[in-house]
Formats: structure tokens, C-alpha cells, sequence
């Protein structure tokens, strides 16, 4: 039996444009971003359809218009009758997991991750921080690389996104000292990455901290689909850890390749990735070769992707995790 798992994207997916077909096309994904727009105040229409790319790519926006793009997508394919048997997504994108399994409602969720993206980048002030992508090395070598690094500042692990390409966060001079290092000891290719804050660092404690301030202030409910959580790649028991899992989440690296194996681990073999971009199905790819992998962005990636699973037999009924992790 083929078993399912929607997954969502972070930061750096957003351009302008996305979500637009499906809206224009489906109720629901309109409803979705009126939804948003009543909650936050402005136009997410407009914002995503309409404003520029340097527009978007403020933090404060946007971490609510992939958010509210994810979750109209998805409100799509439920409404065609596909349900996961478990959701993860990464680093913002555990938010729209959250939404889709049920344990946050959207219209809170838009406000959270609006502050939670304000937090982030006023912690570290633009200049001083940076990310870069290593590719082609082993894991081991580039926390070496970090760990020399260190005289230079603060430079950590962020993401973990599939084998041998591992994302870098901290204070610019040190990020880069790191990144000549992993060119020494091999990598392939060192890519310095269009944002001026070290997400998934320990110098983002103090943004958890506001974080968890406004989490105080909301209601989480029991999970309606398993989620595996970015903190420790491991799937939620409790949606009592929820709040907890997103403030560390904002200081600690997101395991996505250690969460993506838990998933086959446990039976996933087919994976969707349900928002902006195909980054997602890139890292799954190459995590593993035996999975199959879809994404679901616009009218045509629709379509294809519901013509498949309705050819396998895989929403009849969702994993039952706690039995599995009990």
C-alpha cells in the first residue's frame, strides 16, 4: 500500500505570482487568502499576486503569503478528497503542517508567523548575519568547518536538508571563514544565500523567547494527522510539545533529512510537496531514491499530481504513529 505524506516549504520559496491560478480557479484557495488578509490586515492578494519580489521577500511577509499559498493549496486537495497520512514541513513551513493536521487555527497561525518572521529579523541587525549553503560535503566536515570558524563569531548548523547539502548560520565574517574552510576540506560549491538573518541559530534565543510569548496566547488542539517536528525529526506525541518544538525550533537547526527518513522509516513512500517550489522534492530525491515525489504549485502541478494518487491506493486510512511510537 502507498502511504502519503504533504509536505511544506520554508523561506525562499516565495515569488510573485504564487498561488494565483489555483485562486482564480477554486473558491476555497480565494477563501483562504481572504482569510489571511482579514486576519493581518492587508491585502494577501495583492501582496502575493501583485507587489514586487523585494516586497515579498521581507520576513514579515513572507513567512504569512507561503503560509497562506501552502495552506490554500492544500484546502484544494482536500477538497478533492486526499488527506495525508502525515505532514511535515520545514522551518516556516511547519506552521502549514500544523494548520493542515489541525492543532493551530489559520487565521492565528497568519498572525503568529507575521511576528514570528518581525522577531527573527530584527533580533540580529541587517549586515551582521548571514547564511550560506554547503554542498557536496559530509555532515562531519562542515561542523569541522564550524567549529574552526569560531574565533571569527558565531557560525552554526542550520538546516540539515539531505546528504551533503547542509545550510550554515551565523555572524557574516564567520560564515564566510567557514565557508572557505569547506572549500578547502572539498565541498563542491559554497553559496552565500539572499538573507541577513542566521535562521536556526543560537543567535535568534531571544526571537524564540518573544516567540514564546505569543504562543501563550493561542489554542493548540489534538493533531488530526501525524507531524513530524524539525526540532528532534521526530513525530509529535502530544500536541501538548507543539509550542515548546517551535521556540526551539527558532535557535536550533531543522533536521530534514533525519525527518524525511523517519517518515519512510515508518512507511511514507510517497511525498508531496504542497506550496510554492520544488526545493523539497529536490532534497527527498536525493535522501532517497526509492520514494516518489510530487509537488502541487499551480493548475497543471494539480492536476498531474491528483491523476496520480488517484491511480494508488494510499488516503484509505492514516498511519497510526502512537501505536508505533509507543
Amino acid at each position: 500500500m502507498k502511504k502519503v505524506a504533504f509536505v511544506f516549504p520554508g523561506q525562499g520559496a516565495q515569488y510573485v505570482g504564487m498561488g494565483e491560478e489555483l485562486v482564480e480557479k477554486y473558491e476555497i484557495a480565494s477563501k483562504v487568502f481572504d482569510e489571511a488578509s482579514d486576519s493581518i490586515g492587508y491585502d494577501m492578494k495583492k501582496l502575493c499576486f501583485s507587489s514586487t519580489e523585494d516586497e515579498l521577500k521581507k520576513t514579515e511577509n513572507t513567512q504569512p503569503s507561503i503560509l497562506t499559498t501552502s495552506f490554500a493549496i492544500y484546502k484544494v486537495l482536500e477538497e478533492k478528497g486526499f488527506k495525508p497520512h502525515a505532514v511535515a514541513g520545514l522551518s516556516l513551513g511547519e506552521y502549514s503542517a500544523l494548520v493542515a493536521s489541525g492543532a493551530i487555527d489559520f487565521k492565528e497561525s497568519v498572525k503568529i508567523v507575521q511576528k514570528r518572521g518581525k522577531f527573527m529579523q530584527e533580533e540580529v541587525p541587517e549586515g551582521i548575519g548571514g547564511m550560506a549553503a554547503i554542498l557536496g560535503l559530509s555532515n562531519e566536515k562542515v561542523i569541522e568547518a564550524c567549529d574552526n570558524s569560531r574565533e571569527h563569531g558565531v557560525v552554526e548548523p542550520a538546516n540539515f536538508n539531505c546528504p551533503k547539502q547542509l545550510v550554515i548560520a551565523g555572524e557574516i565574517e564567520a560564515v564566510k571563514k567557514a565557508g572557505e574552510l569547506c572549500k578547502e576540506y572539498g565541498a563542491k560549491k559554497v553559496v552565500m544565500l539572499p538573507v541577513s538573518a542566521p535562521f536556526h541559530t543560537s543567535l535568534l534565543k531571544g526571537a524564540g523567547e518573544k516567540l514564546a510569548k505569543e504562543l501563550d496566547g493561542i489554542n493548540i488542539n489534538k493533531l488530526s494527522i501525524p507531524l513530524v517536528a524539525n526540532y528532534d525529526a521526530k513525530f509529535l506525541e502530544s500536541h501538548n510539545d507543539i509550542k515548546e518544538k517551535l521556540i526551539k525550533q527558532v535557535s536550533n537547526p531543522v533536521k530534514w533529512e533525519e525527518s524525511i527518513n523517519n517518515m519512510i522509516n515508518n512507511g511514507i513512500n510517497v511525498f508531496v510537496q504542497v506550496g510554492p517550489g520544488n526545493a523539497l522534492t529536490k532534497f527527498i530525491k536525493k535522501v532517497s531514491k526509492e520514494v516518489s515525489v510530487l509537488n502541487v504549485e499551480n493548475i497543471s502541478s494539480l492536476e498531474k499530481t491528483i491523476s496520480i494518487l488517484e491511480n494508488i491506493n494510499s488516503f484509505e486510512k492514516t498511519i497510526n504513529i502512537s501505536e508505533e511510537i509507543a
